[in-house]
């Protein structure tokens, strides 16, 4: 596996950029590309033909690219990876279905895998998160998920991956489906037995209020926490108020958290599953979630979101995942950022994406990108859809 990285406004240049930097390169099996929002992505997928032939290839819009290359999220990035060896490159599969039915597509993703997996495996999601801007409607990972898990059943995959944003402002998304161009898609990339990885998930949110209930909640949208309208009761705990259309404010401030396990065990942020606030409704005094599964009578605890927490659960991950896989064959690191941990949105004054690259061990390739929303092995459950998180996996030779 080899990754390039590539920057230009010009689709070509940029991949071109990319390929030269990718080294010799012997007969391309699959293309894996994470192309910047302002890239024209027909000119990309050409550009990519022209360089490797009628090869796959697979990816999609993304908020940034990582690598140790060269990171940026200026919408010109190109994250380039390509797989050369038959024994390590994945099987891919696909659903168009993410504008009719989301539950629908991921059991479609999750039978077809299912279909293919006779071993433990590694399981790659990628998808198209935007529905929608006007008006704006995500395509909800939770409900993808909740269907790839339902029709996988308890075939062994190692499920992570994630959503495909052109920029962090929402404004749209697509995927390359190993066909081509597509819209309202997601993919799945089945990585052979042979190959295995470990996954780490790093937070950075810290809870600043007790345990309510919600008590009434329609789809995403929360309007009562303990029964009180839930925008009003975020603004007191935070102190400050929103209003006068600043509502997506909160997304940079705070998260709902839901503490998965025994409520009164000490604090670990590994124990949360947080999600960001989409809007706020000062009329109604609502607020509008990234995904749609808490349900009434969930318990929730306002989490805030804390710059420095994120860079040391980034420290700590990476250091973790060098001493589990010092000595091992590693082939490849996977960083799946969410964007707003990118400094020019949480406002952080180290990128904690270069504390990755520049913390994990330097003989195992990486590649990353800025995403809306990540999936990741959550524990003794099946994987779950997540926010405001960094999920790095190291993909290496199972022993």
């Amino acid at each position: 596996m080899r990754v390039g990285f590539g920057r230009s406004t010009e689709p070509a240049k940029a991949v071109q950029r990319a390929v030269e930097s990718l080294g010799p390169v012997g007969h391309a099996e699959l293309v894996m590309a994470f192309t910047g929002g302002k890239l024209d992505p027909q000119a990309v997928r050409l550009a990519l033909s022209d360089a490797f032939g009628t090869v796959p290839v697979v990816g999609g819009s993304a908020a940034g690219a990582i690598s140790r290359l060269g990171t940026g999220y200026s919408g010109f990035e190109l994250g380039l990876l390509v797989f050369d060896d038959p024994m390590t490159t994945p099987e891919v599969v696909f659903s168009h279905q993410l504008d009719r039915d989301e539950r629908a597509a991921g059991a479609e993703l999750g039978a077809l895998v299912r279909g293919k997996v006779h071993a433990p495996s590694v399981v790659m999601l990628l998808f198209d998160s935007v529905a929608s801007t006007a008006p704006p409607k995500l395509h909800y990972a939770s409900s993808i998920v909740a269907g790839f898990n339902e029709a996988v059943g308890n075939a062994p995959v190692h499920l992570l991956g994630g959503g495909l944003l052109t920029d962090m402002n929402l404004t749209g998304a697509w995927v390359f489906d190993g066909e081509g161009v597509s819209k309202h898609a997601a993919v799945a990339l089945v990585f052979p037995s042979t190959v295995e990885a470990e996954t780490v998930i790093l937070h950075g949110c810290r809870p600043v209020s007790a345990f309510m209930e919600i008590t009434r909640i329609e789809g995403a949208t929360v309007f009562e926490l303990d029964g009180e309208p839930a925008l009003r009761v975020i603004e007191r705990m935070l102190g400050l108020q929103i209003g006068g259309g600043r509502g997506s404010e909160l997304s940079l401030l705070a998260t709902l958290g839901q503490k998965q396990g025994d409520p009164y065990a000490p604090y670990d942020e590994n124990a949360y599953v947080n999600r960001l606030i989409l809007s706020a409704n000062a009329e109604v005094g609502s607020i509008t979630l990234f995904e749609p599964d808490f349900a009434r009578g969930t318990q929730v605890q306002i989490m805030s979101r804390d710059n420095g927490l994120m860079l040391d659960s980034v420290r700590r991950g990476v250091a973790a995942m060098n001493r589990s896989n010092d000595g091992r064959d590693n082939l490849l690191a996977l960083y799946i950022d969410c964007a707003g941990r990118a400094s020019a949105r949480s406002g952080s004054s180290v990128e904690e994406a270069e504390l990755v690259v520049q913390g994990l061990d330097p003989s195992t390739p990486l590649l990353g990108f800025y995403s809306g929303v990540e999936v990741a092995p959550f524990g003794d459950e099946p994987s779950k859809p997540l926010d405001w998180t960094g999920v790095l996996s190291v993909l290496r030779r199972r022993r």
